[in-house]
């Protein structure tokens, strides 16, 4: 038996029913490998009886920790409180849906074994809708252009991190936490592992509804990048040079011409086509001053109402 230990962490939200099987599928698995081992199940304040279940759980099995968010912080908050929390020497990463397979935790371990810092998991055949799927790489797609990274839409939250990364990641001050970024932000020996994506055997639909995607990139890309502010910037540029081409070009057609331009049109729409560029350019300064804002505050990314087995820990 190995002597490492494995912590693995997952974000709970809508998925009482699958909670006993994943943790089962869990244990089943990480056993063979280690006795030493942690599962952590953050609840972000889920609409069922997610926490009344984890909470029973973890009473009857101190390797696993049940963590009660006081309200809903966002998957990517819920993954920072279990990171914060992990003593494993290998940390794993992966949404409760059983969409991520637990037998597929061994795979990783070799992976980390040869000496990978994070292995990330690339989704085979994905089981999802086609519509979140197109919506998933078009998304990413955009991220990595206003970021100047290369995203995979393939991969989620199914990841393992070795300690040395785990720390890493721990020691950044951003209030605004999207791991997929900050995953290649930090660097360390990566690799991706191809694995078959699994059905959700519940039926259900995400959480993430088309408001909340959207809401999730404008944060994620004000956030982590200035390029929109960039591109508003060339885009001022750009109209400016071609207004100071066209009246040039309107001067010298008077000169050879003698033909006085009557633009009471033109005057009236490059005015509200100004002033429209000019609001957007303030409203996109503005996202940022208030993300800006938002961070000052200092306020923590989450808080805890609950924890049962935080103190069996060694």
């Amino acid at each position: 038996m190995n002597d490492y230990k494995i912590s693995i962490i997952s974000p709970v939200y809508g998925a009482a029913t699958l909670l006993h099987e994943f943790v089962e599928r869990i244990i089943a698995t990480v056993t063979k490998l280690t006795s030493q081992y942690e599962i952590i199940l953050v609840e972000d304040h889920s609409p069922d009886n997610s926490w009344e279940i984890i909470r029973e759980l973890a009473l009857a099995n101190s390797h696993i920790t049940g963590v009660s968010l006081s309200r809903n912080f966002g998957q990517q908050n819920a993954l920072n409180a279990g990171l914060d929390i992990a003593t494993g020497d290998y940390i794993i990463t992966m949404d409760c849906d059983l969409q991520d397979e637990p037998e597929n935790i061994p795979s990783l371990i070799n992976k980390a074994l040869e000496g990978y810092d994070i292995v990330f998991v690339s989704r085979k055949n994905r089981k999802d809708s086609l519509l979140k799927k197109v919506g998933s790489k078009w998304f990413y797609k955009l991220l990595g252009y206003l970021t100047d990274t290369k995203q995979d839409s393939s991969i989620a939250n199914f990841v393992l991190y070795s300690r040395n990364a785990i720390d890493a990641l721990n020691s950044l001050g951003d209030y605004y936490r999207y791991y997929p970024l900050l995953n290649q932000w930090i660097g360390f020996n990566t690799i991706k592992l191809p694995l078959e994506h699994a059905k959700r055997l519940d039926n259900k639909k995400s959480s993430y509804s088309i408001k909340k995607r959207v809401k999730l990139a404008f944060s994620t890309i004000i956030a982590f990048s200035d390029k929109p502010l960039r591109i508003m910037l060339k885009a001022g540029i750009f109209i400016v040079l071609s207004v100071f081409v066209f009246a040039i070009v309107l001067v010298f057609k008077y000169l050879l011409t003698g033909n006085i331009v009557s633009g009471w049109l033109s005057v009236f729409l490059s005015l509200w086509l100004l002033s429209g560029l000019i609001i957007v350019m303030l409203g996109l300064v503005g996202l940022y001053v208030g993300k800006s804002f938002e961070s000052v505050k200092n306020r923590p990314v989450y808080i805890i109402k609950e924890i049962v087995n935080i103190n069996l820990k060694s």
